[in-house]
């Protein structure tokens, strides 16, 4: 059995717990192993609904992607809506070509570019498990997958799958020491760090000559996490990367938000310290480009600019419609948590905006994101919440102004200052984020292949006319 089995076994030991109905027949620490297994691949946070109070992999939880929502579906083992009716080849090929038992192809949403590294004996793992450590839920998941055309010819993504899939599995690097193999296992197989972290092309597919290098996700940005000490994680410390996966946290640095957030609650923080060490330590030893220095503006200018001290008095008693600056939005409806000198609070439990990652990146996404949406994760006992001030807000909706006006001010006080947010960012991120040239392109499928199919059709009956006259 080789390392990361026995690592993701002891992962279920440490807190996952068995599955409460496994057959008699069927190997209990196998069951374990592929429990394990699917924590690591975070399977939960995708294949249940949570927010709409899903039961464990019934599907429906709707996926944003640049071509639409993609929905979830049950990989439950009923075997009328689920996967109860695949054997463990039909299994592996979801898993590893993303291709369904019905010939159907998977959308890439579904990492199987990632899982295509998992060996024979964790694609059995994991099979064991979903078939008889998972309760059957016999209900076809909430919502289905309906993208406009073109994106609906499931077909096409065959073609994708010979230009772009590598259905390759791992293997060690010999160069590294068993630690950072460790580690690229679980980054490169069913950690899946990659789907986020690594930029796409125009077909939407990986661009792997980027591994790891920061990408748009929706309305977040999922940050370069390679070892580059200046535009990714090279200058943090194993421990800080530990903290971060294990809690979503790491002081001075960052706190998981958005699919972060659900990646910590679901996975990491259910990983042993080996694998997380493991996990730091490939990230770190891993190669990377660098692209060149930081903005000499990310350093704030006003080191804890105190926003009450300019504010206190500027106004006569009881009067209205004070809240029209970046400066008194952020009094209003920021200071009580972060504090008057944006430095946090005592535990940092509510994060110093200096130093921080949201506020000192050159992509502004996850600070207008954290302010639209808020912070929701739990870890342990413990809940992390920030509330949203998006639409449907029960603390206060803000407008697109006033959400640009409280993020320059951040930035300009606080963080990189270089960086200058519009009320145009703030719709953008509002309705999912920037859309690549596949999506917006969309519109025009229809009229260009019909504009395409006239031509034709004027083409061949110009040739008919002509070779008519030829015969007159």
């Amino acid at each position: 059995m080789n390392t990361l089995s026995h690592s993701l076994t002891a992962a279920l030991l440490l807190g996952c717990g068995f599955a409460a109905h496994a057959a008699e027949s069927v190997d209990d620490n196998l069951i374990a192993q592929g429990k394990a297994l699917a924590v690591a691949s975070d399977c939960m946070a995708c294949h249940t609904n949570t927010p709409g109070k899903g039961k464990a992999f019934a599907g429906g939880y709707g996926i944003a992607s640049p071509v639409g929502a993609i929905y979830t579906t049950n990989i439950t083992p009923s075997v009328k809506y689920g996967i109860g009716s695949y054997s463990e080849a039909e299994f592996a090929a979801a898993l590893r070509t993303g291709i369904r038992k019905d010939g159907a192809h998977l959308y890439p949403a579904m990492p199987y570019t990632a899982y295509t590294r998992l060996s024979d004996d964790q694609i059995h793992a994991l099979y064991t498990y979903f078939m008889h450590g998972v309760a059957p839920v016999d209900q076809p998941a909430a919502h289905q997958t309906d993208l406009p055309f073109p994106f609906n010819i499931r077909f096409s993504l065959a073609m994708w799958n010979m230009i772009f899939l590598d259905n390759a599995r791992f293997t060690p690097n010999p160069a590294q020491g068993e630690k950072v193999n460790e580690g690229a296992e679980l980054v490169e197989g069913p950690g899946h760090c990659g789907t986020c972290h690594t930029p796409r092309n125009i077909l939407l597919a990986e661009d792997n000559s980027h591994f790891l290098e920061g990408a748009q996700l929706g309305s977040w940005y999922a940050p370069n996490i390679t070892a580059d000490p200046e535009r990714g994680i090279g200058d943090w410390s194993e421990q800080e990367l530990v903290s971060y996966l294990k809690t979503g946290r790491a002081t001075g640095r960052a706190q998981a938000a958005g699919p972060m957030a659900e990646a910590v609650e679901h996975s990491f923080q259910y990983l042993t310290d080996r694998q997380l060490q493991a996990i730091a330590a490939y990230l770190k030893a891993a190669p990377y480009k660098s692209e060149g220095n930081k903005s000499e503006s990310a350093v704030p200018r006003e080191a804890r600019y105190n926003v009450e001290l300019n504010l206190r008095g500027a106004n006569p008693p009881n009067v209205n419609h004070t809240l029209n600056s970046g400066e008194a939005l952020y009094s209003g409806y920021c200071a009580s948590c972060h504090q008057p000198d944006g430095s946090g609070s005592r535990g940092q439990e509510y994060p110093s905006l200096f130093n921080n990652s949201a506020t000192l990146r050159d992509n502004p996404s996850n600070l207008i994101s954290t302010i639209l949406q808020g912070v929701n994760r739990q870890v342990g006992e413990k809940h992390v919440l920030m509330p949203g001030f998006g639409k449907g807000s029960y603390v206060g909706e803000l407008t697109d102004k006033q959400v640009a006006d409280i993020a320059n001010f951040v930035l300009q006080k606080y963080g990189n200052s270089a960086v200058s947010v519009t009320e145009a960012d703030v719709e953008e991120v509002r309705a999912g984020g920037p859309k690549p040239l596949l999506a917006r392109a969309q519109p025009v499928f229809i009229p260009g292949m019909a504009a395409g199919a006239v031509i034709v059709i004027v083409l061949i009956i110009g040739l008919w006319r002509r070779r008519a006259r030829r015969r007159g």
